[in-house]
């Protein structure tokens, strides 16, 4: 190589790479040592025996050159010094007003700080917390104060309870000021914030600072580093001036050519061995410099070198950037089978050769890569994301929904589900197959609109569908092109072509398998996604399917369990109200959402029209629960025949409970597992009086005509089943048309409302004069009722009626056997102005026999009573406590035949005891 080729490859590549940063080449030692070697020789060396010439002295141009130039140095380097110094400390005031603004709006806002400034004592709540905050936030001061200015708390205790030094007048008015003036730690620079309650009032102020001397300390510790890179500088200067003086001096000198051409095989060798595409671009688009990557990456013709970059067969997309010379970063293009990254930067800037510099990095296999593990992670974030959305309820349509709406659209752009129907009804499954009717239960898609079959829909799958292939193996499958589906479109030609219309191309199918048992299918369809399902899909989907059929299926068991135990609480409550007129009876009864609880209610008609009313109340949900309520409801039935005031029948429940808990219901503990709460209460429509006892239930209301509401005081006595306190029975007097209103807590109270205030909600409810029961009904379940109730809700409302005094006949009769007489000539009197002539011989003959009993027998004053009411109720009443028993007479026997006349003419008899004695009372069917 000549002399003259060196310079010429060495002026091109100094052009090209001096202007590119030097960090993606490798430093090449003894190319350092060359370029050293050079710097050495640029002194001139005199022939010998003659004196150096110095290049310092000043009346030569190199000289003044050096001279100018190290002056202009030293001033940019003292200007660039006091700038740095100035601005260093500029910065460190703005820090340290942003640090103090930021602790004391911290400290004010922080919990408790309100409380603890109106605290009798805020000195001793705030002191320790304010100098915390100080040390570990490294300002000089914290200091928390009155709206008035005096001081809380202080570094120096001695000074707390002084007035503050600083404006404190913007922060009074909410806002947070910030400022440099004196205070008792010197001049400092402070930020004041007010600290706001909960309605915005300003109950106190923080101020945080930091002295002006530890801020410009803060900015003297740049000192030395800056003075330290101003002589690095300064060195570097005058080295760079006197290089250049020396290129000065010596410009008609060239390099060595050995330290050239060493220089050269370096470089050449680094553009052979760099693992990196290298191309060097003109400014007219031809190319100046390829290295072997480049060749290899881009596919090059041989010596490429001067040709145009659009003529050397490039991707138009490569060329056109190339040729542009665009900047590009990391810009990822498609070069036959390979993608490569492309940094692209022009060589033009700060004065440089018009051109441009390319590097080459192939990224095909880590972009392969890259995607893989983007897949799955994609596929982990799905599953996880079905574990938490799939299965929130306990309802088999909800739990299909889902599964369908969180598939869509990551995974597939559309997802059907069918079920069996013994699925959907909570039964248990024999286990679906490909022979067994689905329906379609959900359908959830990119689009509200779609093609497939609607929600509803029965479907019996062919045997050569994908569907019916997945239910007889139980595993999944997929049609990557349903064009091509032959079996698939042979289900329903019409539909499949609506589907394929759509834009529907391919779908994967699994089977819902829950604990061996197939519970139905899902569907995963794709109509805007361009790539098909393939085999790889098959697995995610059986896994979305494997999770969601689980879920199903502990939704089938809850429904199944909570189908049985309401079936069973239903038919263990009343389905009909029985026949009475003592009362107008409206009710209502709601299950909770979580499972069947133990509510019950119940009307009961009594001898002498009376009617009996029962509210109560089972702890729990469930079967149990269920099962507890039916006992119950039957115990008060059969006390209720017994005829007992409401005070016994509670005793005799809570006896029930307590050995129902001591046969079955003790646990290892010795807890209780049974409780109940009832309410009892009697109405009389002849005498208008109500008779109340209630075990741990809340009390009733009672709505006078006018639309007044009163909860009743009756004492609360104890929950059934603890057992240990009587029961205390209250009568009242109701007056006529007004509304009793018994409830169980359900209505009242659940888990988003203290009881207290469902009492006030049902009191605005009733506080309505002039409605019916069922009208009453409805608006107090429009007030009250919860969007989810979580407990039973019973509801009772009866509108009490009276008896006209037309059809109550009343007479006191002598305990003398002449009286029997005239008692039956007055019955007959009355019951022809009642016009039952019909059923005269029948009650005279009761009454003789029971009048009778009563003059032999009993004690003190005897009355007779007859009731007009849906029954002809005819009532002996004595002092006596002494009951008849109905028996067969002998042959020889003079008595013992009345009462089996009585049993024989009545439709039932029997008797009831009074704080004054019994009552004997039979009742006959009217004509």
């Amino acid at each position: 190589m000549t002399r003259h080729t060196g310079r010429s490859w060495a002026r091109v590549m100094s052009a090209h790479s001096d202007r590119r940063p030097r960090s993606r080449r490798p430093h090449d030692p003894s190319g350092t040592a060359g370029w050293r070697g050079r710097f050495q020789r640029l002194t001139p060396r005199m022939p010998s025996g003659g004196r150096r010439t110095s290049w310092l002295r000043m009346r030569t141009v190199a000289g003044q050159v050096f001279l100018l130039q190290l002056v202009i140095v030293l001033l940019l380097i003292g200007a660039s010094l006091v700038s740095l110094v100035v601005l260093s400390r500029h910065e460190s005031s703005t820090e340290a007003r942003n640090r103090c603004r930021a602790v004391a709006t911290s400290f004010a806002n922080s919990p408790g700080v309100v409380q603890a400034v109106r605290s009798p004592d805020p000195t001793a709540a705030l002191q320790p917390r304010a100098e915390a905050v100080r040390k570990a936030s490294d300002v000089d001061f914290v200091v928390v104060m009155t709206t008035k200015g005096i001081r809380l708390t202080h570094p120096n205790p001695e000074r707390i309870g002084e007035h503050f030094i600083g404006t404190i007048g913007p922060s009074l008015k909410g806002r947070t000021i910030t400022e440099t003036v004196p205070g008792t730690l010197g001049r400092s620079v402070r930020a004041v914030t007010p600290i706001k309650d909960s309605h915005g009032k300003v109950a106190g102020l923080v101020s945080a600072g930091i002295t002006v001397d530890k801020v410009n300390s803060l900015a003297n510790h740049e000192v030395p580093l800056l003075l330290g890179a101003a002589g690095a500088s300064l060195v570097l200067a005058t080295g760079g001036t006197a290089l250049v003086s020396r290129r000065v001096r010596r410009q008609t000198h060239g390099l060595d050519p050995i330290e050239m051409t060493r220089m050269y095989d370096h470089h050449d060798a680094v553009l052979h061995v760099v693992r990196e595409g290298v191309l060097i671009v003109g400014g007219d688009g031809r190319l100046v410099l390829a290295n072997d990557e480049a060749v290899r990456l881009l596919g090059l013709p041989a010596h490429p070198e001067g040709r145009h970059v659009t003529d050397l067969g490039l991707d138009p997309e490569m060329a056109g950037l190339l040729a542009s010379g665009r900047v590009a970063s990391d810009e990822v293009l498609s070069t036959g089978d390979r993608l490569l990254a492309v940094n692209n930067r022009s060589t033009d800037r700060d004065g440089g050769p018009p051109g441009s510099v390319a590097t080459l990095r192939d990224t095909t296999e880590l972009r392969a890569l890259t995607g893989q593990a983007e897949a799955a992670q994609k596929r982990l974030k799905l599953l996880y994301d079905a574990g938490v959305q799939i299965g929130t309820t306990l309802d088999v349509t909800r739990t299909a929904e889902e599964l369908a709406r969180v598939a869509v659209p990551r995974y597939a752009d559309f997802v059907t589900v069918d079920l069996a129907e013994a699925t959907l009804r909570g039964e248990e499954p024999a286990g679906a197959s490909n022979r067994t009717e689905v329906r379609r239960t959900a359908v959830v898609g990119i689009r509200d609109d779609h093609p497939f079959y609607e929600l509803g829909t029965l479907i019996l799958f062919r045997p050569d569908t994908p569907q019916a292939w997945s239910l007889e193996h139980g595993r999944g499958a997929v049609e990557p092109d349903l064009r091509l589906a032959a079996g698939w479109r042979a289900q329903d030609a019409e539909v499949s072509a609506g589907i394929i219309a759509y834009g529907v191309h391919s779908m994967v199918t699994a089977p819902l398998l829950a604990r061996g048992v197939l519970l139905g299918v899902v569907n995963f369809w794709r109509s805007e996604r361009p790539e098909p399902f393939d085999e790889e899909d098959v697995s995610l989907a059986e896994d979305l399917a494997n999770h969601a059929a689980v879920c199903i299926d502990n939704a089938r068991r809850y429904t199944h369990e909570h189908t049985m135990a309401e079936t069973l609480q239903r038919s263990l409550l009343p389905q009909m109200l029985p026949e009475q007129n003592a009362l107008d009876v409206a009710y209502r009864y709601l299950p909770a959402e979580a499972g069947v609880g133990g509510d019950w209610f119940d009307v009961i008609p009594l001898p002498g029209a009376r009617v009996a009313l029962v509210v109560g109340d089972v702890v729990g949900h469930g079967l149990l629960a269920a099962a507890t309520m039916g006992r119950l409801r039957t115990a008060v039935h059969n006390f209720a025949s017994l005829d007992l005031p409401p005070d016994e029948v509670l005793s005799l429940l809570d006896e029930l409970v307590a050995r129902t808990d001591h046969d079955e219901g003790i646990t290892d503990s010795g807890a209780v597992v049974t409780g109940a709460t009832c309410l009892y209460a009697i109405y009389d429509p002849v005498t208008r009086l109500c008779s109340m006892a209630r075990a741990g239930h809340p009390p009733p209301a009672l709505v006078g005509t006018d639309g007044s509401v009163e909860f009743l005081d009756l004492p609360a006595g104890t929950p059934l089943g603890l057992g240990g306190l009587p029961f205390e029975t209250v009568e009242l007097r109701l007056p006529e048309a007004s509304h009793l209103v018994l409830y169980t807590d359900g209505l009242v109270e659940d888990r988003h409302r203290e009881i207290d205030a469902g009492l006030g909600l049902l009191r605005t409810a009733l506080a309505h004069p002039a409605r019916g029961p069922e009208e009453i009904c409805s608006a107090v379940l429009d007030a009250l009722l919860p969007k989810c109730p979580s407990d039973d809700i019973a509801l009772i409302v009866a509108r009490t009626r009276v008896l006209p005094p037309d059809r109550i006949a009343e007479w006191e009769v002598h305990s003398h056997p002449s009286e029997v007489a005239r008692v039956r000539a007055e019955v007959l009197r009355r019951l022809t102005e009642w016009d039952l002539d019909e059923v005269a011989y029948t009650t005279e003959l009761i009454l003789s026999e029971l009048v009778t009993n009563a003059i032999r027998y009993a004690t003190g004053p005897i009355r007779v009573r007859l009731l007009r009411d849906r029954t002809l109720i005819c009532e002996v009443s004595d002092s006596s406590s002494t009951s008849p028993h109905l028996r067969y007479a002998k042959a020889t026997d003079e008595g013992g035949r009345g009462l089996f006349l009585v049993a024989q003419f009545t439709e039932r008899w029997g008797t009831r005891y009074t704080t004054a004695g019994k009552v004997i009372w039979a009742e006959q069917s009217l004509p």
